[in-house]
């Protein structure tokens, strides 16, 4: 797409220097312009159309609950579809996960959980130095002043430095560019899950309230995960300083990953985990933060009470009610064992890309699959800046009809090129088939532009 900072019309987009196709419509894994062009919808726009676009059940679902009711405000009433969507995301979430505290999305989550943790040390201690939390480079947790504070991506952080707080930052268990030399996934992820318990004494365990850790990396780095043991260490770590552990399942929650949520695969657990995004596929914003009786009673039944936080529309019926219907839909078709499968399919089919040099790394679990895009190969030297790579990607995706989500700065804060695959979860074998099609085409015209500068 060609630069235009011209107004375009009254809506402040997010970048001016994007010209933005209209959408008409959406079907199943397809978006459709209002030329009538399809695009496969790659990344369910930020891994959030799980069940993909039109359904017409939760269509009449929603129509008929707005009917019924839309709006209560969660401070004085209840409604069935909240209780019913609490219960059933209960039901999804590893053991012990109890009590569920609706929001609007996944910063709001993210926040959410932070001051639960900050609430929980105050009301069991009377008093606590306990406010910290710590998290990890190569991370996103959202776009508000506390969830971005806990983000450790450079480039979303950089212009808003003198409003954050300055909360400690670990290295994440990124393999492919470890920092410690370490030759295989399992040493990268003990080491990675060591640098916690340095961190915590350097600070003083009195002063950390929490740790916060995505299972598998979403914007930042796209598909990174460690192995079983950095979660079994995480949790053993926390428990020895007293510290809660946040698990970040924003994007990777809700069947993206394969299974109900990305914890399982590690057998993680959390005192709390968020969700958002595929909560409720995209039909309304939602997000919730899930947390454990323990944390619960302290607060609300052994302390005060009143959990010092609140959202106009935390515990929205409608969103609530919608959020039910689509985990309702997942269960019901199998939907999340089909995003297991088809996400091993894909990731065997992917493996041809590693033919072209411009590819650096494939990895994920499901169908959240990250690629990352290299100068040379056996150096992991990335491209300049200036080479735009996910940008030509990008481009050269849409050309074909495919939507990828493209991100950058993993290297160093702005160096770093990659792109997230994360289609609808109930994506068929022959949809698989035409999206890595469309994908190859975009990788061999950018690799054939690339031919000069490629190492």
């Amino acid at each position: 797409m060609s630069l235009n900072k011209a107004p375009k019309n009254n809506v402040f987009y997010r970048n001016q220097n994007w010209i933005y196709p209209k959408i008409e419509k959406g079907e199943g894994i397809y978006l459709i312009g209002e030329d009538g062009k399809k695009y496969i919808d790659g990344c369910s726009g930020s891994a959030v159309a799980n069940i993909g676009h039109g359904n017409k059940e939760i269509a009449e679902f929603a129509k008929e609950h707005i009917e019924r009711i839309a709006f209560t405000h969660l401070s004085r009433w209840t409604v069935d579809s909240i209780e019913k969507c609490a219960e059933r995301i209960v039901k999804w979430c590893p053991e012990g996960l109890e009590h569920v505290y609706f929001v609007s999305g996944g910063s709001e989550a993210t926040e959410t959980a932070m001051k639960m943790a900050r609430q929980y040390f105050v009301e069991r201690d009377g008093k606590s130095n306990k406010w910290k939390v710590i998290s990890k480079w190569n991370s996103y947790h959202g776009a508000t002043l506390g969830s971005l504070s806990m983000t450790g991506t450079i480039g979303r952080r950089k212009i808003y430095d003198p409003l954050l707080t300055n909360f400690p930052k670990i290295n994440q268990f990124y393999h492919y560019r470890n920092p410690w030399g370490a030759k295989t996934l399992e040493e990268t992820s003990i080491l990675a899950a060591r640098s916690l318990e340095t961190e915590i004494l350097r600070h003083g365990a009195d002063n950390i309230a929490a740790f916060i850790s995505e299972p598998v990396v979403g914007s930042a780095a796209p598909g990174v995960h460690p192995e079983k043991i950095y979660f079994d260490m995480v949790r053993e770590i926390c428990d020895k300083y007293d510290i809660l552990f946040i698990m970040d399942e924003v994007m990777a929650g809700t069947g993206r990953t394969g299974r109900k949520m990305a914890s399982e695969h590690f057998d993680a657990k959390p005192d709390i985990l968020v969700v958002a995004k595929g909560l409720s596929s995209g039909y309304t914003p939602i997000g919730a933060a899930i947390c454990t009786t323990e944390v619960f009673e302290t607060i609300m039944v052994k302390g005060s009470g009143n959990f010092i936080h609140g959202h106009t529309y935390a515990g929205n019926p409608l969103s609530c009610g919608i959020a039910d219907k689509v985990m309702e839909i997942i269960e019901r078709e199998n939907f999340i064992d089909n995003c297991a499968n088809q996400g091993d399919y894909l990731m065997e089919k992917l493996e041809g890309l590693y033919d072209y040099p411009i590819i650096g790394e494939i990895r994920g679990k499901g169908l959240m699959i990250g690629i990352e895009f290299v100068k040379e190969k056996e150096t992991k030297e990335p491209f300049d800046l200036s080479d735009n790579i996910k940008g030509k990607i990008t481009n050269n995706c849409l050309e074909e009809g495919l939507v990828p989500y493209p991100g950058g700065g993993s290297v160093d804060g702005s160096r770093g090129d990659h792109i997230l695959l994360a289609p609808p979860i109930n994506i068929t074998k022959e949809e698989v088939d035409l999206l890595y099609e469309k994908l190859e085409n975009a990788v061999r015209k950018t690799s054939e532009v690339l031919q000069g500068i490629i190492a």
